[in-house]
């Protein structure tokens, strides 16, 4: 099928809940995408943070295929290798105890709200428990994710949303603090917002929110859904803190494309979900386990962390010189390989910028109204960078 055809068949079938640009990826090659028709783009999206080793990665091919014709699919009532060597090998870079695997990140989020609701009713045999989130943030679309997302514009056709959710302000610590009381059982927000526009956590926020959930005897969710996994420099973000929270959320470049997510908790709050609790039919299967298992190892191999380390200073340095050299490029901000340019929408149409971008065979993707967001490969060089900033002046231009 060329372009057109797969673009009219999949318009006729598909549920239209995507604005898809009017392109088909057929292949990819390192941190290069080719459409149907074979034309060439450099990506600094990664399928939305989730390719960090890049395309066609022959070790990582080989595993898959390799556990394609053993086994793919049994079911949680038995063990199998895979779970069980990334479920070793993902709470100890975590630093966590315990780690249920799930389908994506919002099933992710769902497992943890339920588990600190769990906890909290195991404290005192109450339901009427409090979680405290954050004002844009963002952490999927089923409905208890879709309650501690927030945004109106999400909410607003599917209410009511589930109860005793409360918004305070993203790295506003006092904001925080005004919501909390004796029904509060946890804090969930991300380490680096992304959705709502590429966001570091402020470290006097994320410890002071640590420090108050300590005293209170309250949860802290964090999601690192889209900024774990490598990208900020270390393997979670929240190592940069200092911090640990109690219950984790990790997905995207977990399965560096296969479908997997987890979420992690320190042995005393997993122990809440006792069987019955919390079940997946997938989720845990050998196929994304062998997939996690291969991403882990690879990341080690290849010092991934170093690379960003490395390569996220040059592209920030680059990034800095777009701002210092378009008027109506505001700022830049983020932290590691997850960055973001903030852009004046009232000179320019970022709309517009993307397609331009697009055209000129470089894949971005937007963060909210106004952010340029940049999550590439995780294993992109500067001669990468150098490739994107040149596209993108084409586009700004």
């Amino acid at each position: 099928m060329n372009t057109q055809e797969i673009i009219t068949t999949a318009e006729e079938h598909l549920f239209h809940t995507y604005n898809r640009y009017q392109i088909s990826l057929d292949r990819g090659e390192g941190v290069h995408l080719y459409d149907a028709d074979g034309k060439e783009y450099v990506d600094f999206g990664a399928g939305i943070a989730v390719f960090a080793l890049g395309y066609n990665n022959k070790e990582y091919n080989d595993a898959l295929k390799a556990q394609i014709d053993k086994l793919i699919h049994t079911s949680n009532y038995f063990y199998n290798e895979p779970a069980a060597k990334a479920a070793k090998a993902i709470t100890e870079v975590s630093g966590m105890d315990r780690v249920f695997f799930t389908n994506s990140g919002t099933e992710a989020i769902e497992g943890a709200i339920k588990l600190a609701k769990k906890y909290a009713y195991l404290k005192d045999d109450s339901t009427d428990h409090e979680i405290i989130a954050m004002q844009h943030s963002f952490h999927g679309r089923s409905m208890g994710a879709l309650a501690v997302t927030g945004n109106r514009h999400y909410q607003e056709a599917f209410g009511p949303m589930i109860p005793g959710i409360k918004f305070a302000q993203y790295n506003n610590l006092a904001s925080v603090e005004e919501l909390v009381n004796d029904k509060t059982c946890a804090i969930i927000f991300e380490t680096v917002q992304g959705e709502g526009g590429i966001y570091p956590a402020k470290p006097e926020f994320i410890k002071g929110v640590r420090k108050l959930c300590d005293e209170k005897g309250i949860l802290l969710i964090l999601d690192e859904i889209q900024c774990g996994m490598g990208r900020t420099g270390t393997m979670f973000a929240y190592e940069q803190y200092g911090v640990k929270p109690d219950i984790l959320t990790v997905a995207k470049a977990l399965g560096c494309g296969v479908p997997v997510g987890a979420f992690l908790a320190r042995e005393e709050v997993a122990k809440a979900l006792v069987p019955g609790d919390h079940g997946t039919t997938y989720g845990g299967n050998p196929l994304a386990c062998a997939a996690a298992v291969k991403a882990l190892e690879l990341f080690k191999k290849q010092n991934v962390l170093d690379n960003v380390k490395k390569v996220s200073a040059y592209l920030e340095k680059k990034l800095d010189e777009i701002v210092a050299e378009y008027d109506y490029v505001v700022e830049r901000r983020g932290l590691g390989l997850m960055q973001g340019l903030e852009i004046n929408t009232d000179v320019k149409d970022l709309k517009k910028v993307i397609a331009a971008c697009l055209d000129n065979g470089l894949i971005l993707f937007t963060a909210g109204t106004n952010v340029i967001r940049f999550v590439p490969p995780l294993v992109i060089s500067e001669a990468d960078v150098d490739e994107m900033i040149t596209k993108l002046k084409k586009a700004l231009a």
